[in-house]
């Protein structure tokens, strides 16, 4: 049996679930409505009718109606009119897809007569319709007024059960892609619910998301209960859950967590121009002040070191290096190669390459290991650059060493 609560304690249920969900009361109402609806037609209903039920959150009480369409009913010519349209449809089925000819063609207009065909469940007549509405037309929908009941059947009332919790799901998750939606690219925290194959669910209070392995720092260890933040990726409509995919690797991450560390950057006086990352090990970001005073390296730095050591410590020890952006090329890729000297360059802009040299003692300092140092100035300023040995040098030592020794012939 459906018992109704009494009527405070309904409207204390009602707020309740609008509260733990997220969902608004014209949804939950709604909800009701259609689970009601469900059960009456369950016990009462015949098949094919539309059962509509308004319940009132004040009362606890509910009426429920039956609605029917006006249409025109069907004469005995109509229906053989139909008949032969239904004929001609399966006749001229293989033919159907080359027919280019008006919209209102034959055949057409005899689907559109079969699919307005008179159900005595669904339609009603214009002469019928004018007990219920003044001035009824074709297509109006009428409500007509179903017998009062308020006791349903066991299995009315399960499917009742399970109609609300399918529609307050489909709600809460509606609620939550609204939410999250407008808040991809950005950073949030949570807490590591569970792990799954190497992936890590986290809990970031009204739902949870997905941390997949691929988007994992390398060599990162999770645990139930661990917080963590992790930058929203995408919100996925459509998925079982609310579909929200994080990540740990991408290259934005850092530049949202120096936002949240450093308010320079939060007020727009210190920008970040790009990030060039490589998750877990290494990471190089390049800076401008946009105001006059104002140290870009510093305010990211912070004192002693405080604010980048905050957001090496989230980045599991990941390294970061920053460096001052410059629109000059030469001087920009100066900058990246740091904290190797660089003696002097030659630059190709057409082809954005650039040959940097560097004298033996930095040579290892530039390319760093495995080659990190100058393949994330690489990314970092969009050029190729090939670092080798300053051969200038070993030219000016020998032009010195055949001086001396012609001094001495001399």
């Amino acid at each position: 049996m459906l018992v109704f609560m009494e009527q405070k304690q309904f409207a204390v249920a009602i707020e309740q679930i609008c509260e733990e969900k997220g969902i608004s009361k014209e949804k939950v109402i709604e909800t009701i409505e259609a689970a009601l609806a469900s059960a009456y037609k369950k016990d009462y209903g015949k098949k094919g009718q539309i059962i509509k039920v308004k319940f009132d959150e004040k009362t606890a009480g509910m009426e429920a109606f039956q609605i029917k369409i006006v249409a025109e009913e069907e004469t005995e010519e109509k229906v053989e009119e139909t008949e032969t349209a239904k004929v001609k449809d399966k006749n001229n089925k293989k033919e159907k897809k080359e027919i280019k000819g008006p919209k209102n063609s034959e055949l057409e207009i005899g689907e559109e007569e079969i699919k307005k065909r008179f159900n005595p469940e669904k339609n009603i007549t214009v002469e019928e319709a004018k007990k219920y509405k003044k001035n009824p037309k074709i297509d109006d929908e009428i409500e007509i007024s179903l017998p009062a009941h308020s006791d349903f059947g066991r299995i009315a009332a399960q499917t009742a059960k399970q109609v609300i919790i399918q529609k307050i799901r489909e709600a809460e998750k509606e609620a939550v892609y609204s939410e999250y939606k407008g808040k991809e690219g950005e950073i949030i925290s949570g807490t590591v619910q569970r792990i799954e194959r190497e992936n890590v669910f986290v809990d970031i209070g009204r739902t949870a998301g997905v941390l997949f392995s691929g988007e994992q720092i390398p060599g990162e260890q999770y645990r139930v209960g661990q917080r963590l933040k992790v930058y929203l990726m995408k919100v996925e409509e459509g998925a079982r859950d609310a579909g929200l995919v994080f990540s740990r690797i991408h290259p934005d991450m850092i530049a949202k967590l120096f936002e949240l560390e450093v308010p320079e950057i939060a007020s727009g006086s210190v920008e970040i121009k790009f990030v060039a990352r490589e998750p877990g090990s290494r990471a190089k970001i390049a800076v401008v002040s946009n105001e006059d005073g104002v140290d870009p390296i510093g305010s990211c730095v912070g004192q002693k070191g405080s604010r980048i050591q905050m957001i090496t410590n989230e980045l599991n020890g990941e390294k970061i290096d920053v460096i001052e952006w410059n629109d000059d090329p030469t001087k920009f890729i100066r900058n990246a190669l740091s904290p190797a000297k660089i003696s002097y360059l030659e630059i190709d802009e057409k082809k954005k390459v650039a040959a940097v040299y560097v004298d033996l003692d930095q040579f290892s300092l530039a390319i760093g290991k495995k080659g990190q140092n100058v393949r994330l100035a690489a990314r970092l300023t969009g050029w190729k650059i090939d670092v080798m040995e300053n051969k200038k040098e070993e030219k000016d030592d020998e032009e010195n060493k055949e001086s001396d020794e012609k001094e001495n012939d001399e």
